[in-house]
């Protein structure tokens, strides 16, 4: 891998609010209702987890900077959904960084064994 192929510091500068997002059980679970439940709204999404209708919004609204959840208005209220898009660019880097690895534990593997 070159280093052009490397992550560079542009990429990783819109991947740490990604996995910031992420790094979070509470917004990871949130992630996960909305992935195998579908579109819901905060009221729906409180009665999962054992903090307040604020603290889900404030959640929601992390995951929504990052990509992650959109939300769209219905009457009065907000129905939150996942965005697959930003978990693919997340897999993407990770697969990335891997490759990043593999290469580097290669080059050290030839050097111990020459």
């Amino acid at each position: 891998m070159s280093r052009a192929e490397a992550l560079s510091p542009a990429r990783l500068k819109d991947a740490a609010p990604l996995f910031a997002a992420l790094g979070d059980a509470t917004r990871l679970g949130l992630l996960v209702s909305l992935c195998s439940g579908g579109p819901v709204t905060v009221t729906h999404l409180s009665g999962q987890f054992a903090v307040s209708r604020q603290a889900i919004t404030k959640h929601l609204e992390v995951l929504s900077e990052a990509g992650l959840v959109k939300s769209t208005r219905e009457g009065r209220e907000r129905i939150w959904a996942f965005e697959p898009k930003r978990l693919d660019d997340a897999h993407a880097y990770l697969e990335r960084l891997s490759k990043q690895w593999d290469v580097a534990l290669g080059r050290l593997k030839a050097f111990v064994e020459t």
